[in-house]
């Protein structure tokens, strides 16, 4: 577990500790001060989340795809993922955090506990990729590597080639069934995260006066 991993999951343990302890862990409000900075916070860590999942989703991850060869795309996307995992994972923490404390659990309307649960959701779902299908993803993408490379196949761009040879090469046939199933469920919690945050954004903007 890298730094960057760690520093992610000591986050969201501070925030589990606003969320179920606000009062021991950051004692009394302060003041306005205090609700702006946690407003400010919040505001910051959803909007680069939500700007970081929406290019690396439905915009960088397909023009990369469609543009490099199939093999540089991969390794390219196992020193993205990472990173990208780490960096959402830790703004929602924030996001938590922050919402949690300016709306505590006991005092907080049904609504604004919906809305907690959907930050809690988006989450989730990104410590799930960052800690368990990222890596698996990047280990099964390593050995179908491995597979193609001994196949002479991998450098083209696009899938045609992998699913020529696989109707014929049971071995390429069976990985590509595993790597899908692995990277369809990390492709499922992204999107799951995504979607708790865009519903997050339509509570955001029914609060703002333009």
């Amino acid at each position: 577990m890298g730094w960057a991993t760690r520093f992610s999951v000591a986050v969201c343990f501070f925030a589990a500790g606003v969320l179920f302890a606000p009062e021991a862990l950051l004692g009394a409000r302060s003041g306005a001060a205090a609700v702006t900075a946690a407003k400010l916070a919040h505001l910051i860590s959803f909007a680069t989340s939500w700007g970081a999942a929406l290019w690396a989703t439905f915009i960088g991850g397909i023009i990369m795809f469609k543009n490099l060869p199939r093999h540089q795309f991969g390794n390219l996307q196992s020193k993205m993922f990472p990173a990208y995992f780490t960096l959402i994972s830790a703004c929602a923490a924030i996001s938590v955090a922050a919402f949690a404390y300016l709306h505590p659990w006991k005092t907080a309307s049904a609504v604004e506990r919906y809305q907690l649960g959907f930050l809690l959701s988006a989450l989730g779902c990104d410590l799930s990729n960052l800690l368990v299908f990222t890596p698996m993803t990047i280990e099964m993408m390593k050995k179908r590597h491995k597979i193609e490379r001994d196949l002479s196949i991998g450098e083209e761009v696009g899938w045609s080639k992998n699913q020529e040879v696989a109707k014929t090469n049971p071995t390429l046939k069976a990985m590509n069934k595993k790597f899908g199933m692995i990277h369809g469920l990390s492709s499922l919690a992204n999107i799951m995260s995504f979607g708790s945050l865009a519903m997050h954004s339509w509570y955001l903007a029914s609060k703002l006066e333009l």
